[in-house]
């Protein structure tokens, strides 16, 4: 596998080889690595290259961050958004240097992340909509400071979302959640909304709801 790319990644070839083959890129959540959503891989449908990539910054003893989230006095969290832009600018140049890399069709790109993962998957998609096609956002939240200012009305419009939540979160409550399907609407994008009697896990029922959603 070829590793001069921007991010360390691990990645199952398509079952079913075409052309040119769509992209499942897995984006994982903080403090965990590329193996973590690559254990989806076997299941996810054979026609996509499945990749999963991991996060910019290590996190020791065996993970890794998108971005550090900081705690104040008072145990408050504070994203480093700064780090976050950072890390969403560098998953669309890893986009890029994919399809370079491998015949991949730059017009089917799913964005899959979990947790933080999934934060910077909103981040990526509303921010450069015409790379990316369907975003499954698991147990994530919009985060609009991360969010460019030059979003593409039209390309936008194309974009499909699959937001998913544990209703039991501790990690991200669920209100922050629920708050996403209305953001995405209100820029015109079609989304399915789901929610789970679970904490900040992907339960069976989430995976196979995604799943459904994907071989639409």
């Amino acid at each position: 596998m070829q590793q001069n790319l921007s991010l360390y990644h691990l990645v199952r070839e398509p079952k079913i080889k075409k052309d040119k083959n769509p992209l499942i890129l897995l984006l994982h959540g903080y403090g965990s690595n590329e193996e973590d959503l690559f254990s989806f891989a076997a299941q996810l449908p054979d026609e996509y290259f499945i990749v999963s990539a991991r996060a910019p910054y290590a996190l020791p003893p065996h993970g890794n961050a998108w971005y550090a989230i900081n705690f104040d006095a008072d145990m408050n969290k504070f994203s480093d958004n700064e780090q976050a832009i950072q890390s969403r600018d560098l998953i669309v140049k890893f986009i890029d240097e994919l399809i370079a890399t491998y015949p991949m069709d730059k017009d089917n790109v799913t964005l899959v992340g979990f947790s933080q993962g999934s934060i910077l998957s909103y981040a990526v998609a509303l921010t450069y909509p015409e790379k990316i096609n369907r975003v499954a956002a698991l147990s994530g939240y919009v985060n609009e400071d991360i969010i460019g200012e030059n979003a593409n009305k039209e390309n936008i419009n194309k974009l499909k979302f699959f937001i998913s939540h544990g209703s039991v979160d501790q990690v991200i409550p669920v209100e922050w959640a629920r708050k996403a399907p209305e953001f995405v609407k209100n820029l015109g994008i079609e989304t399915e909304y789901h929610e789970y009697p679970v904490g900040h896990g992907v339960a069976p029922q989430n995976f196979y709801d995604m799943l459904a959603w994907l071989n639409k």
